[in-house]
C-alpha cells in the first residue's frame, strides 16, 4: 500500500519548491536553490514533458552553479529526448571538462551516436571508455558495447565482448543470459562448451553457467551430456524452469518419453502452467499410444491456446490412430476452421472420410487441398489415390497430367499411373509406367502393390519387380 502521508507531504514539498524556484527565475528570492533542488526542478519538467521550462531551468541552475556536471548531463539528456544530438554533444562535451569519468556521461554520448546511426563511432567510443573504467562500471560499458555491436550487425564481436564481461565477473546474469543466444547464433557453441566448462570448474554453484553449459551442449546434439548439466543447474536452483525444459526436451530428442514426462511434471509443479508444457507432455503420451492420456494434455493446452490449430489436429491424430474416425473429422475440422488454408488438415479430413467410405466428400476435401497447395506432391498423391479408390480411372488419369504441370514427373506418379492403367484393363500399357517407375525409385514399389495386393499374382508384374530388386541389391 502506498502512504498517502507520504505523497501528500511528498507533494507539498515540491510545490514548495516550485513556488521558491519561480521567486529565484524572477529574481525575488532572497535564497538560492542549492544545486540538488535545481535538478529535481530540472527533472520535474522534463517528466512532465515540459522541454523548454526544463532547459530553462538547467540555464538558471547554471549561473549560480557553472561547473556543475550533473546540470550538465541532464541537460543533455534532455535534448537527446528531443534528437537535438548536435546541441547535446555539446553539452557533454563542457560536462567533461569538470567531470570527465562520469559514466552516465559516458553512455549519453554512445545512445547520441547510435542515434545519429554512427555505430562505429559508439563501438570505439565505449573500447576506448572501457579502459578507463574499471569494476562494475567496467561492465556497464562493457554490456553497452555488446548491444552496440549487435546494432552493427558484428555479432561474433557481440560474443567476444560477454566474454570479457564474464572474465571480469563470472556471475553477471544479464552477460551470462545473453551469451547463451549469442553462442548458437554465431555457431560457436564448442567454445561455449570450453568457456562454461571452465566456470562451472571455478565456481561449481554458478546455476546460470550449468544451464548454459547444457544448452551448448543441446546445440551439439550431445544430449545426455546436456541432461547431466541441468541436473546439476536444478540441483543448484530447483526452480529454474527453462533448465526443466530444455531437459525435457533433451529427453524428447533422445525418445526417452517417461522421464521427459517426470521432468515436465516438475515443471508444472513450479511453475504457471503452459500450452507448450501441456502439449509437450502430450506429445509423449501419444509416442508411448496412450492416445487417451495424450488427448487429455492436448486439451489442457487448448484450454489455454483456444486458437491454435495445430494442437486440434494432435488430438485429431490420436483419434486416427485409434481409428475413431467420426471423432478425429470432429477435431480436424475445428483446426481447418481456426486456419482455413491449412492444406493437411484439409488431407486429414479426406483420409477419414474415405475409412468411412464417404468417398465423394473425402474427395472434395482433396481437391480443395490441392487448390491450396498446388506445388506440394503429396496432395496430389492423396487425390488421385481417392480417385482410385472410388473408382475414377479416368479422372485419375487426368490429374496425374495435371499434377506433372505444377511438380514434375514423380516416381509416385507414375505408380499410381500404373495401377490406374491396370484397373482400366490396359495392361501393357500399365506395365510401361510400372518399369519407369521401378526405374526411378524401386524403393517405393508398395505404393503400387498396397493400392491392390492382386497385382502380384500376374507373373509379369511380379518378375519386373523381382528384377529391379536385384538390380538394387
Amino acid at each position: 500500500m502506498f502512504d498517502d502521508d507520504y505523497l501528500d507531504e511528498d507533494w507539498s514539498s515540491m510545490d514548495d519548491l516550485l513556488r521558491r524556484y519561480e521567486e529565484v527565475k524572477n529574481g525575488e528570492a532572497a535564497n538560492i536553490l542549492d544545486e540538488e533542488e535545481f535538478e529535481r526542478v530540472i527533472e520535474y519538467y522534463s517528466q512532465n514533458s515540459n522541454e523548454e521550462q526544463a532547459l530553462l531551468a538547467c540555464d538558471i541552475a547554471r549561473t549560480y552553479y557553472p561547473f556543475s556536471g550533473s546540470v550538465l548531463l541532464l541537460k543533455a539528456e534532455i535534448l537527446t529526448q528531443s534528437q537535438k544530438y548536435g546541441q547535446a554533444l555539446k553539452a557533454l562535451d563542457e560536462m567533461e571538462q569538470y567531470d570527465q569519468n562520469n559514466l552516465d556521461g559516458a553512455l549519453l554520448r554512445s545512445d547520441i551516436l547510435l542515434g545519429q546511426f554512427k555505430y562505429d563511432q559508439a563501438a570505439l567510443w565505449l573500447e576506448q571508455k572501457s579502459k578507463e573504467f574499471g569494476g562494475k562500471e567496467k561492465i556497464e560499458i562493457l554490456l553497452e558495447l555488446s548491444d552496440v555491436y549487435d546494432e552493427c550487425e558484428e555479432f561474433d564481436a557481440v560474443f567476444d565482448t560477454l566474454k570479457r564481461v564474464i572474465k571480469i565477473d563470472k556471475r553477471n546474469e544479464e552477460a551470462l543470459q545473453k551469451i547463451c543466444f549469442w553462442a548458437e547464433f554465431t555457431e560457436r557453441l564448442e567454445e561455449s562448451v570450453t568457456l562454461h566448462t571452465q566456470l562451472t570448474e571455478e565456481d561449481p554453484y554458478n546455476a546460470l553457467a550449468w544451464f548454459n553449459l547444457g544448452a551448448a551442449y543441446q546445440g551439439l546434439k550431445l544430449y545426455e551430456k546436456a541432461i547431466d548439466s541441468y541436473e546439476f543447474c536444478v540441483a543448484i536452483d530447483e526452480k529454474f524452469e527453462f533448465a526443466y525444459r530444455n531437459m525435457a526436451d533433451a529427453y524428447m530428442r533422445l525418445k526417452w518419453y517417461e522421464r521427459a514426462i517426470e521432468v515436465l511434471e516438475k515443471h508444472l509443479e513450479i511453475a504457471k502452467p503452459e500450452d507448450v508444457i501441456f502439449e509437450a507432455m502430450g506429445f509423449c503420451w501419444e509416442k508411448q499410444k496412450n492416445f487417451q492420456r495424450a488427448r487429455y494434455y492436448y486439451r489442457q493446452a487448448s484450454q489455454l491456446s483456444p486458437q491454435d490449430d495445430s494442437i486440434f489436429f494432435k488430438i485429431g491424430e490420436t483419434y486416427a490412430r485409434e481409428k475413431q474416425w467420426e471423432k478425429a473429422v470432429k477435431s480436424y475440422s475445428v483446426a481447418l476452421h481456426l486456419n482455413k488454408d491449412n492444406a493437411s488438415y484439409c488431407m486429414a479430413i479426406g483420409n477419414c472420410l474415405m475409412e468411412m467410405d464417404v468417398k465423394s466428400e473425402a474427395l472434395v476435401c482433396y481437391l480443395n487441398a490441392v487448390r491450396l497447395k498446388p506445388g506440394n506432391k503429396t496432395t496430389w498423391v492423396a487425390l488421385v489415390k481417392g480417385l482410385y479408390l472410388s473408382g475414377y480411372y479416368d479422372e485419375g488419369l487426368t490429374q496425374i497430367e495435371v499434377a506433372r504441370e505444377h511438380c514434375g514427373d514423380k516416381p509416385d506418379f507414375r505408380y499410381y499411373q500404373a495401377a490406374l492403367l491396370f484397373e482400366m484393363g490396359k495392361s501393357k500399357e500399365g506395365l510401361v509406367q510400372l518399369e519407369r517407375a521401378l526405374k526411378l525409385a524401386p524403393n517405393r514399389v508398395k505404393l503400387f502393390t498396397d493400392l491392390n495386393p492382386e497385382y502380384l499374382r500376374r507373373s509379369s508384374v511380379s518378375d519386373l519387380i523381382a528384377k529391379y530388386k536385384t538390380k538394387k541389391k
